[in-house]
């Protein structure tokens, strides 16, 4: 519910942004790419520091504290009268939220090993689910009732979410019990483990998956509706065909996370990050090539299936590389590094779609995928990956 309340302006943003006075088609570009990287810039520096705070005071509150932060700040945006509203909004969420990161973090530290890859998927499936369902009823309810109105709509259920984790979830937290003078010593010791063991082989590599994967998604998001609405010969009705293209990615990786997750916890999550990861990329490639709408809806829907077996699968090998104990601060600055794809992504796409053409992009994202399926590839043909075998014994981490 939560990333479908973040999801409901992805479809109309461009054009919402058109009623704030940025008319040419470029312009709307360049501000959607600038708004939807500033709140990316911001969490890659404030991500570590809440992921070290769910550490020491546990994962439920920092939920809480980025879902309610995040019902303000989504349905602030529906006052906005300038573009520049829109993008202070979004370093305020940057910074105050970080919904995913912090339930990954919640899930990994209490699931057992033998099922993490498909606990993990469960929570990418939601993912998933919300920016499948987001983009689909954001762009009818903005067509229906307005543009300001499903930002109300978007906080509403956020605040939603909030509460029933709230009321719902429980956590048996138990922080670290340090001995009375070295709370500094094992503090250096602690945040040192993890940002160390960030630069060995495996979580190196995971690093550069999510910061590439969430690179790919965000480098089309705040052009897809524009480049939908040119292949259809116009505006009229886009933001529905713009959330259906959006949506159906999501519906697919939903899908594909549950699945792959699963099969991850019985072949191993290398098997399936190598060839999640060469097919996300050769998949990007006829993206640039697309003369109708539904052909960019079919690509979309088979990229979905790769994506939603990448991060499922490299958070299971972060988190069997990884003490529990750690793993708040861990996956902090793995979200740091996914914000900087997130930050990079929109700035890289609109600036290609502004100067060569919305075609270039997609050809652009395509060669970096294919770029990082050949690490992944250098990786595991060097042994530096763990088996599932290791994750399962707890040989590792």
């Amino acid at each position: 519910m939560a990333i479908a309340g973040f999801s409901l302006r992805v479809p109309y943003l461009p054009f919402f942004l058109g009623d704030l006075g940025v008319e040419s088609t470029d312009q709307q570009a360049i501000w959607s790419g600038l708004i939807n990287a500033g709140g990316a810039g911001v969490m890659a520096i404030t991500a570590p520091i809440w992921g070290m705070v769910s550490d020491r005071f546990g994962r439920k509150p920092m939920l809480l504290r980025a879902m309610f932060a995040a019902t303000f700040t989504v349905a602030l945006m529906g006052f906005a009268t300038q573009a520049w509203h829109l993008l202070a909004l979004r370093f305020l969420e940057g910074a105050l939220t970080g919904t995913v990161t912090a339930a990954t973090a919640l899930v990994a530290t209490t699931t057992p090993k033998e099922r993490l890859g498909f606990s993990l998927g469960m929570i990418q499936t939601a993912v998933f689910s919300g920016a499948a369902l987001g983009p689909l009823f954001g762009g009818v309810l903005a067509d229906q009732i307005g543009y300001r109105p499903t930002f109300f709509v978007a906080g509403g259920m956020l605040a939603l979410s909030g509460l029933i984790v709230l009321f719902v979830v429980e956590e048996r937290f138990k922080p670290i019990v340090r001995a009375a003078g070295s709370r500094r010593s094992e503090r250096g010791v602690r945040f040192g483990s993890a940002s160390l063991s960030l630069f060995s082989g495996v979580l190196l590599t995971m690093t550069l998956v999510l910061l590439v994967v969430r690179f790919a998604s965000s480098a089309v998001q705040p052009i897809l509706p524009l480049y939908v609405a040119q292949l259809a010969g116009g505006t009229g009705g886009s933001s529905a065909l713009a959330g259906l293209t959006l949506g159906v990615l999501g519906l697919t990786s939903a899908l594909s996370a549950i699945v792959l997750g699963r099969l991850g916890d019985r072949i191993g999550h290398r098997s399936i990050l190598l060839w999640c990861a060469i097919g996300s990329g050769i998949i990007y490639v006829p993206m640039a090539l697309a003369v109708a709408p539904w052909q960019l809806v079919v690509l979309q829907a088979l990229f979905g299936v790769a994506a939603g077996g990448l991060i499922p699968a490299a958070n299971a090998l972060v988190a069997g590389a990884t003490p529990a104990t750690s793993r708040g601060a861990i996956y902090g600055w793995l979200a740091a590094a996914a914000a900087l794809g997130g930050f990079a992504g929109p700035l890289v796409g609109a600036a290609l779609a502004a100067t060569i053409g919305f075609r270039a992009t997609f050809i652009v994202t395509a060669a970096i995928l294919l770029l990082m399926a050949l690490r992944v590839y250098q990786t595991r043909a060097g042994g530096t990956v763990p088996s599932p075998a290791d994750i399962s014994s707890g040989a590792v981490g």
